[in-house]
């Protein structure tokens, strides 16, 4: 049998078997540089590919941002504020009525149903205190540490109320009580109330600005007033006529537009800085709307007297059992809405 070898040389002779070892071996070089890109690139850096990005997780991508109620409840819950959410006039117990509680922390508070709807991670707990003002929020009051200290970098949710004391409704509505039947002296404490109205402008939101410091990450839930009054006449022979009643409305009315702006005002600062927490408030003002004083199914207390000291009682013209259940459902909604932005 012939090798091929002898069957070239046979064919073309000596020179032409050298010719044809000479193509192969050209073959053997040019083919890969021709077939295979990755051999032509590295050789000639000719029909090379760009290179594939390198694929890394992108860290603030990556991490989801919470649902309302996940960054409420990630920490603890701390409820804070004056006599509308220590739940005065809402007494159900004995020990609610305990007159050594200078707070008059009660167990139907809506503090008790907000706590009892959500499962908070690191606890809650309750220090609102009756007659708090801004400035006891910051100094304490009745014996008890300032309310601002109970707020740590643990907390994820706030509710509160705060400026009633500061606008001195408890004193107004004495004024609109106790006056001579037809005299003008009820609405003539507006100036007074205007005074005190603009203070609190001014300190309200130097305090909301301490709050988010301590927790930077909560969510502050800031709550309005209520309207109490249902303007009609005869309401429980308390001495207040629906002109009274109309102007009372009306100032609660400003004082929640006054707290509402403040609340919006201290949010929009945590945005534009790319806070993890929110300032929200919740819109009260109509939370009792057929059930106020003078209505057949109060949410709110009228004029209470203690016939023996013949002075009214502090629960007068606050939220009843019913009302501050009314409070905790406009809590409830907020928290889980949340403060209609995105939260960090």
């Amino acid at each position: 049998m012939i090798s091929p070898v002898a069957w070239v040389r046979d064919r073309l002779g000596e020179r032409g078997l050298a010719l044809a070892v000479l193509a192969g071996l050209l073959a053997l070089a040019v083919v890969p540089l021709v077939a295979l890109p990755a051999v032509r690139c590295e050789v000639f850096g000719a029909g090379c590919r760009e290179p594939r990005p390198e694929m890394r997780a992108d860290p603030v991508a990556a991490r989801k941002a919470p649902t309302p109620v996940e960054a409420a409840t990630r920490g603890s819950y701390v409820a804070l504020g004056d006599s509308y959410s220590a739940g005065l006039g809402a007494e159900a117990t004995v020990a609610d009525k305990n007159p050594l509680d200078r707070c008059h922390r009660t167990s139907k508070a809506y503090y008790h149903e907000v706590a009892r709807a959500f499962r908070f991670a690191k606890g809650a707990s309750f220090w609102a205190c009756s007659g708090a003002t801004t400035i006891d929020f910051l100094n304490g009051r009745s014996g008890e540490p300032p309310q601002l200290g109970r707020i740590t970098p643990d907390t994820s949710l706030v509710t509160l109320s705060i400026g009633g004391n500061d606008v001195g409704f408890s004193r107004v509505l004495a004024g609109c009580v106790v006056k001579m039947p037809w005299s003008k002296r009820c609405t003539r404490q507006g100036e007074d109330v205007a005074g005190r109205m603009a203070e609190l402008r001014r300190s309200l939101p130097g305090l909301l600005d301490k709050i988010t410091a301590r927790a930077p990450r909560a969510r502050v839930v800031l709550m309005g007033y209520p309207k109490a009054f249902s303007e009609v006449s005869g309401v429980d022979g308390d001495n207040i006529t629906v002109a009274d009643q109309q102007w009372l409305n009306a100032r609660a009315y400003d004082l929640s537009r006054l707290i509402r702006q403040s609340a919006q005002e201290a949010d929009a600062r945590i945005a534009a800085r790319n806070g993890q927490g929110s300032v929200e408030f919740v819109d009260a003002y109509s939370a009792f709307a057929g059930h106020e004083v003078g209505s057949g199914d109060a949410y709110m207390n009228g004029l209470l007297l203690n016939l023996s000291a013949f002075a009214a009682e502090p629960r007068s013209y606050h939220p009843t059992i019913a009302g501050q259940r009314a409070l905790a459902g406009l809590f409830i909604e907020q928290i889980k809405k949340g403060p209609g932005r995105p939260l960090a």
